[in-house]
């Protein structure tokens, strides 16, 4: 069980300062705290009562104080990132003891155990913004839909930001073989498929191959392997804590797996050739995702049928426009060229600049 006075999170700066503390004379609790934090990958500094010294109740981004200690710590200082955690769950005087300490959350174990493990990893991994994470997704069968994608993730590596390029599409070939990396050493799906609960996050980013400034989670050449949807839910999460930009490369079906990086998508861009059978298939793949993602957008690649024009296919369509996709060589044949898409300052660079700047500001993260 778990209970939340307000929703401010604790800072967290992934270094030195970001051990949590544990205040607690009980024996059994203190062992089980310090086995979630173990679980976190955290290693927590233990006092009995408020530290006198070293600013510790200040400086740590988390404070976990047993509810033996509660009255030991009335008259501390306020400060957010305080959680009172007990074992009884038909007390009722919990409450008014987390309210005289300034608590924000109630906390009861061991039902609270996942939560308590997520909140001590973000403190180890000092969690800050989430990643803008953006999915691209086909019209139709050879919109240019992954060509675009990775034109975006290799535009946000060239800008300073941190990139993740996840290829959620097991049957288009390998994001790293259109990035010209596919025998870099580094994890790929399938090392993955039974990853559960909570991934680390640099752990995730270390094991991946870096291509070009970004790293790229794709297929590997073997056998096709589902990925849960528990998996997939996980990995993404785990890219997001980083900060940055994650780019999704996405399958036209919408599967439970599909669903999930759905579900974590902020902006969702569907490339649609202006042809009218492109728009019709388009049509029900926006259906499909809409389910699912809130802010769908259609980004437009001529050349245009006779009466289309960009702006008519985000009406039929009933979507928010964010573009003509240019027409480049390397949009319509990329494995072709040495450099990978959005690599050269063209019009296809110049498009996904142009949409990183508004949407990082929209965002909030600009």
């Amino acid at each position: 069980m778990t209970g939340t006075f307000t929703d401010d999170p604790p800072s967290a700066t992934g270094g030195p300062q970001s051990r949590p503390l544990i205040i607690t004379e009980d024996a059994e609790l203190l062992d089980d705290l310090l086995r979630l934090c173990a679980a976190a990958g955290a290693t927590p500094e233990v006092h009995h009562c408020v530290p006198e010294r070293g600013g510790g109740w200040e400086a740590a981004p988390l404070v976990l104080v047993g509810d033996d200690a509660a009255r030991r710590v009335r008259g501390a200082a306020r400060r957010h990132g305080v959680v009172l955690v007990g074992r009884d769950q038909d007390d009722p005087g919990v409450w008014k003891r987390a309210v005289r300490i300034g608590a924000d959350h109630v906390l009861m174990l061991p039902d609270g155990e996942q939560w308590l493990v997520d909140r001590i990893a973000d403190v180890a991994e000092g969690v800050g913004r989430p990643a803008l994470t953006v999915g691209v997704i086909g019209g139709r069968g050879g919109a240019g839909a992954s060509t675009l994608a990775c034109a975006l993730a290799v535009t946000s590596a060239r800008e300073g930001l941190r990139t993740l390029l996840v290829d959620a599409d097991p049957l288009g070939g390998g994001l790293d073989v259109l990035l010209g990396g596919e025998t870099a050493e580094g994890l790929r799906w399938p090392a993955f498929a039974a990853s559960r609960g909570r991934v680390g996050s640099g752990a995730l980013e270390e094991s991946l191959p870096r291509l070009h400034s970004l790293r790229v989670l794709s297929w590997d050449r073997g056998d096709c392997v589902a990925i849960p949807p528990q998996a997939v839910r996980a990995v993404l999460a785990a890219g997001r804590r980083r900060g940055g930009t994650v780019v999704v490369d996405l399958p036209r079906r919408i599967d439970d797996s599909v669903a999930e990086a759905l579900a974590q998508v902020d902006i969702g861009l569907l490339v649609v050739p202006a042809e009218l059978r492109a728009v019709a298939a388009a049509g029900r793949v926006a259906s499909a995702a809409g389910m699912v993602l809130r802010d769908l957008r259609v980004a437009v690649r001529g050349p245009y049928a006779p009466g289309l024009d960009d702006r008519e296919v985000a009406r039929l369509l009933g979507l928010s426009l964010a573009g003509e996709v240019p027409v480049e060589t390397g949009l319509l044949r990329p494995h072709e060229g040495k450099a990978p898409p959005g690599a050269a300052r063209g019009p296809l660079a110049r498009f996904c600049t142009g949409f990183w700047e508004r949407a990082l500001v929209e965002g909030g993260a600009a």
